[in-house]
């Protein structure tokens, strides 16, 4: 095994456990984390649902069925692309962006417990590292 598939195995099993750290930090709250994935997406404003499943990595109709919910729930409202009437269009209701900011607030709140938990060293250590992270995090998924 590379040098490379080592790391990729032993940072694939911390992002994991981080995830699921931050997943039982918001336990509770009224929206589900795929729920909160898609709000996120759609902070930066309107975006079409083949844009929201294939960044979520599912189905069109998968997506749709989300969607569907958190209109229900009225976290999220459908428009029309202005460049193209017969695109449908999905966006942040007040509510969804509230609940959106509640979330993000409880996961932050709690990471920062958790980062009181490591020395400034070490605090210091992972600060130079979330931009290799961030960078890996933008890097385009293969096809």
């Amino acid at each position: 095994m590379s040098d490379s598939e080592v790391l990729a195995r032993e940072l694939s099993t911390t992002l994991r456990r981080i995830v699921l750290l931050l997943r039982r930090a918001v336990a509770g709250q009224p929206v589900t984390p795929q729920q909160y994935a898609v709000l996120g997406s759609l902070e930066g404003g309107p975006r079409r649902m083949t844009e929201l499943a294939e960044e979520h990595a599912v189905h069109l109709p998968t997506m749709t069925v989300a969607i569907n919910r958190m209109e229900d729930g009225g976290l999220v409202t459908r428009g029309s692309d202005p460049a193209d009437a017969r695109v449908r269009t999905v966006e942040l209701t007040e509510d969804g962006r509230s609940r959106l900011a509640s979330v993000r607030r409880a996961r932050i709140s709690y990471l920062a417990a958790q980062l009181e938990t490591l020395t400034p060293d070490e605090r210091e250590e992972l600060a130079t590292v979330l931009p290799l992270l961030d960078k890996l995090g933008r890097a385009d998924p293969p096809r």
